[in-house]
């Protein structure tokens, strides 16, 4: 059998009543929600369970529901013995990632990516800035004209998400302004995204500085499988680099596109998103056809892969 690929899905993917299967039945999702309870200092279990939904979609409370969530699944995966030989997640899904690769304690991601949703936040007031998602246009069309656009008001690209689909960030105006230009440029579509600041754009360096302060806090290891890095596209391993990476993180492009081109030539062929949603199961499939993917977020998904794996096996 081939190599197994979890993917950890990042912001967005949040939904009321997350997690609350996996509580009702496993010991080890128990565990995991008192253990974030108790990081954070306020209940995310109570959040993630009843919302309300509006608390829920603030980016600082938000990161670390998902989080939580995602590590759960793979948690529960692993109680079914069906581990990863690669892990990789998509912006805060990183973090998932490493959790699952041992790079990072689980309590010290919660905290973490808390402090991360609230620098990021912090770093454009609300309504400043803005993300749109452009659909049907390449690549190097849309980094030229956000360049041209940049010059006036900043926007780039920040989300090589799968072909046919990339993410813009930047001030509200210039994003606005790239938005008109693509579509004259032969864009399907352009999509304003509800988020509340532009993530991975240059706008959030005040937030790259704030996060690089909190990871000299933690301890970071050499994680226990490879890791592929949303910044580089590419395979990683050792602690320094993993720890550079996620700093640039917060204000660079995600690729991944360039990370499940990694994970293919690394041998993995079926990709299990663990946690909320099935928004990378949707990217894969765009990526690469021959892919298989399963997902993981509730009772219902969890017993789907697990007939698929039993059948393979």
């Amino acid at each position: 059998m081939n190599k197994i690929a979890f993917v950890f899905p990042g912001q967005g993917a949040q939904t009321v009543g997350m997690g609350k299967e996996f509580f009702d039945r496993y010991d080890v999702a128990k565990r995991l929600f008192k253990e974030a309870d108790e990081a954070l200092d306020y209940s995310i279990m109570k959040m993630c369970f009843e919302g309300p939904e509006n608390d829920l979609r603030l980016t600082a409370n938000t990161q670390p529901a998902i989080l939580t969530v995602s590590v759960i699944a793979a948690a529960v995966l692993k109680e079914h013995d069906i581990v990863p030989d690669i892990v990789g997640g998509h912006s805060l899904g990183e973090y998932s990632a490493l959790v699952a690769a041992g790079v990072l304690k689980f309590q010290d991601a919660v905290l973490l990516v808390h402090r991360r949703g609230a620098y990021m936040q912090e770093a454009v007031p609300v309504g400043k800035g803005g993300m749109a998602a452009v659909l049907g246009l390449e690549r190097d069309k849309i980094v030229e004209v956000c360049a041209e656009i940049s010059k006036e008001s900043p926007v780039q690209a920040v989300n090589f998400n799968c072909p046919g689909q990339v993410v813009i960030a930047g001030a509200t105006v210039g994003v606005e302004k790239a938005a008109e230009a693509l579509r004259a440029a032969g864009a399907a579509k352009c999509v304003m995204l509800p988020v509340s600041a532009p993530f991975h754009s240059t706008l959030m360096a005040p937030a790259a500085k704030k996060l690089a302060a909190e990871l000299d806090r933690v301890e970071i290891v050499d994680a226990s499988i490879p890791v592929v890095a949303n910044v580089t596209g590419e395979l990683e391993t050792k602690a320094a680099d993993i720890k550079q990476n996620l700093v640039i993180q917060a204000d660079h492009p995600v690729k991944w596109e360039d990370c499940v081109a990694a994970m293919k030539t690394f041998g993995a062929d079926t990709y299990v998103e663990a946690g909320p949603g099935k928004t990378l199961c949707g990217f894969n499939k765009r990526i690469d056809r021959s892919l298989k993917n399963l997902n993981v977020e509730n009772i219902a998904s969890l017993e789907k892969t697990l007939d698929y794996f039993k059948e393979v096996r």
